[in-house]
This record gives structure tokens, sequence and C-alpha cells, in this order.
């Protein structure tokens, strides 16, 4: 106890003798720093447009029209604290093609304001009726164009719009419409205005048929629904089919001329037994399937997809001709890519259709389809080339065997990319079972930049197009 109280009294003389020191002190030591300051700025304008001032986040933001030139823009305004100096002055001429940092100092006391501009966009960017069917934009002429099946009731449907960020639009998304008539859509964004015309056409006969198991769109894995969206936005007349419905009958495929199905499955699909196995829904559906290749029709065939040929005929008689190396991971714990995934154009092929007007890399050779901070589940479907095993010593022996034309390789020379022409009447195949063909992505990275992967869908659209014309 009496230790305790000692520490205390000991304490209790150095704080008091700390403060006499303290007290003791000349004014010359004494520091002269100037802390008194305020480094606010209350005002700033950029060729007349007046900044938004938010002191939170110590941020000033400038509207401008949708279209205005921002590499040299005058400081037309500037007000600050009293005494206060910023690295930028009134009448000084900046580039505004970045946000620029604020250096803001009065005596001794700084503080740092970001400024930015923020153009007055008035845009579309997706138009999705009943949550399934997308609209295809044509920014130019400001107009959107649906296509739904003959049997949805038209005069009452549902869009979901995304729109530019801070502009309103009317009539508001979520807010269902009659579409028997064309419906104009207006996006108001401050200084910008756009009108929108939105035409609902139903369609009885579809031109193209993108085919799943599932019920609907919806009911779809996310790698398949992402692909059909972009299908019902990009390819007209197009519509989302399943197995049952054409075992049914129920749709008038008298001007169908191509059916794309897009064929995902956690940890992958691999060998003749195991497709026979997993695609049961294909499996009951082949007649259907070999009548409509039979009479002309085209097939897309991607991921596990490319196993069909062998159980249509293509391949004459032998079922056993389905890809001989293929695996996958689950879409949960998909690879995170460090760098672009590329696969090679097989000799002599560059100009074919499916490689025109891609993104192109340093190697022109390649084909690049990812872009770092992208997962990807790499399911791949392949034919294996050489003596060692797999039953194809080279790209003879597969193409006398399947009657297919190579496209693309791998690195190790598999096959990727193949085609089985149209011919005898019978419609004409391309199969992509490419690891690197991926459409969806579960998150992506901090810093992503879709550069490559745009590739996807440019290398899909030109097979549609080149098996349907």
């Amino acid at each position: 106890m009496k230790a305790k109280i000692l520490y205390i009294f000991c304490a209790c003389l150095a704080c008091c003798g700390l403060a006499s020191m303290l007290s003791s002190c000349s004014e010359d030591n004494v520091s002269d720093l100037a802390l008194s300051g305020d480094c606010m700025i209350d005002q700033l304008s950029l060729d007349n447009f007046e900044g938004i001032i938010d002191l939170p986040s110590r941020s000033i933001v400038v509207r401008l029209p949708e279209v205005y030139e921002t590499s040299a823009m005058k400081v037309t305004g500037l007000k600050m604290s009293q005494g206060a100096e910023c690295n930028i002055r009134q009448g000084e001429t900046v580039n505004m093609d970045a946000a620029k940092v604020l250096h803001v100092k009065n005596g001794d006391v700084y503080m740092d304001w970001t400024l930015s501009v923020l153009h007055d966009e008035a845009r579309i960017y997706e138009f999705v009726i009943n949550d399934i069917y997308t609209g295809s934009i044509d920014q130019e002429t400001k107009s959107i164009v649906v296509y739904v099946p003959a049997t949805l009731d038209i005069t009452s449907l549902v869009p979901t719009i995304t729109y530019s960020q801070n502009a309103t639009i009317t009539p508001s998304s979520g807010v269902a419409q009659d579409f028997s008539q064309p419906v104009t859509y207006t996006v108001k964004n401050n200084s910008a205005e756009s009108v929108y015309t939105v035409k609902v056409i139903a369609i009885s006969k579809p031109k193209a048929l993108f085919l799943g198991s599932a019920p609907t769109m919806n009911e779809l894995d996310p790698e398949a629904q992402t692909a059909c969206q972009w299908m019902l936005g990009n390819v007209e007349s197009s519509l989302y089919a399943s197995f049952a419905d054409l075992r049914a009958g129920t749709l008038d495929l008298s001007e169908c001329k191509l059916i794309w199905w897009h064929w995902h499955v956690d940890g992958g699909v691999d060998g003749h037994d195991n497709f026979v196995a997993k695609a049961t829904d294909a499996m009951n559906t082949l007649n259907e399937l070999r009548q409509f290749y039979e009479n002309g029709g085209a097939l897309l065939l991607t991921r596990y997809a490319v196993n069909l040929p062998s159980f249509i005929g293509t391949t004459g008689d032998d079922e056993w001709t389905t890809p001989n190396n293929c695996w996958g991971q689950d879409e949960a714990y998909a690879e995170l890519v460090g760098g672009p995934w590329t696969f090679r154009i097989f000799d002599g092929q560059n100009d074919h259709p499916i490689y025109q007007n891609l993104v192109t890399g340093d190697n022109l050779n390649e084909v690049y389809c990812t872009d770092a901070g992208y997962h990807i589940t790499n399911s791949t479907a392949q034919y294996h080339i050489g003596t060692d095993w797999g039953g194809y010593d080279n790209y003879d022996v597969w193409t006398n065997r399947t009657g297919g034309k190579v496209l693309g390789v791998g690195g190790d020379g598999a096959i990727v990319l193949w085609e089985y022409p149209a011919r005898e009447g019978k419609g004409g195949i391309i199969c992509i079972g490419s690891g690197c063909y991926d459409w969806y992505s579960y998150t992506y990275e901090a810093g992503y930049t879709e550069k490559f992967h745009k590739n996807i869908a440019i290398m899909t659209k030109n097979a549609i197009n080149y098996l349907i014309h």
C-alpha cells in the first residue's frame, strides 16, 4: 500500500515538474507555425460551368453537356478562404480529360480537393421485357427493338430499364406498358435529353433459337443465361426454347435457320458415356435435332454441347467421335485470370469469317479471349492430337474420321474450334470447345477492364452470321 502511494506521489511530482519546465520556456522557443487559416473553396467554375462543391468528400464536380471538349478548359471562377492559395489560378487553362487534385494552402495549413467533370449523358443502356427478353438498342437512331413470343400478351409488358446515372426516365422502369404500338421513353439528365422509341415484335416463327434444358431462360445457369441474353439482344428474331418445346412441337421452325446450344456443367463432361448420362434432355430430343439438321438447319454448339454431332449422324455412324480431352471447374470456384487467355488460329484459317473484326493482341495468329481480373471455369471439350493416346495420331486422321475442318487449336495443338461444313442438304455446324470461350464471371477483380473479352461476342456473332447466310 505504501509503495502504491509513493508511486502516485512521485508521478504527480514528475507532472508538476514537466509543467513547470514548459511554463518556464522563453517565447523564442514557441513554434511560429501559422495554423489559423482556412483552406475552403467556396466557388469554382470552368468555361463558366459552375462546379458543385461537396465539403465532406472535398470534391468539386462540373457538369457539362453530353458532348463537350475537356482538354483545354479555362478556370473562369475561383473563390477561396481569405489568404488561401491554390496550385491552379483563375484564368488558367487546364486539361480536364482526367480528374485534378487541387492543393489549397493557407499559411502552414493545407487541404487537397478533387476536381472532375461529368458529362450530362442521357442514354438507355439495357431494356429487358418481363426480365427475360432483351432489346437491341441502336444508340444512333435512339431506337429499341425487342422480340418476344407470339404467345405473350404485349398489351401488358413490364420493362426493366438501365439508364444513365443521375438521369430520370419517363415512363418509369418497372411500370407495365401496352406495346401493341411503339412506346417512347424520355431520358433527362441536366442539360441532356434523349427520346427512345421502343418497338416490341411478337414472333410466331423465330429465325434463331437458344436451346436449353430449363423451362424458361430465367432458370438457366448464369453462364448459359448470359449467353442467351446476349443472343436475344443481338440476333434478330431470336427466342429461347427448351428441349421440351422442341419435342412438343410448340414452335414453328419453318423459318428457323439456326439453333445455338451453349451447355455448362460444373466439373465438366468427359467422354461419350458421360455425355449420354448427363445430357438426358438432348438425348431425348435427338430425333428433332437430327431432323432440323438434315433439313438444312445450322447448329452452333459451344462448351460441352460440342459432343452432339456424333449423335445426329454428322460423323457417320460412329458415335465414339466425341471430344477425347475434357474438363472444367465449378462456377463458384472459377479461376482468376492474371492476363489474356488465348487459343491459336489453325494454319491457313486466318481469313475464316469467324475470326473477322476481332480485337487483336501482339500475336495476330492468336485469338485473345479474356482480360486480367476475370474469373473463368476453363470448361474445355477438345480433341487431343498425337500418337501417345486418344486415337487421333494427326490432324488428317481426325479429319478423315470425323469429316470436320480444324479452325483453332490450343497451345499443345489440341483442336478447340472446328466446323462441319454444310453438305448434302444438311446444315453447317460450328463447335467451340476452348476453355477460353467463357461468357460469365461471377465477380471481377478491382481495376478489371474489358478489352479482349469482347471477342467472345464478336466471334459468336461471326459464327451465327456465317452459318445462316
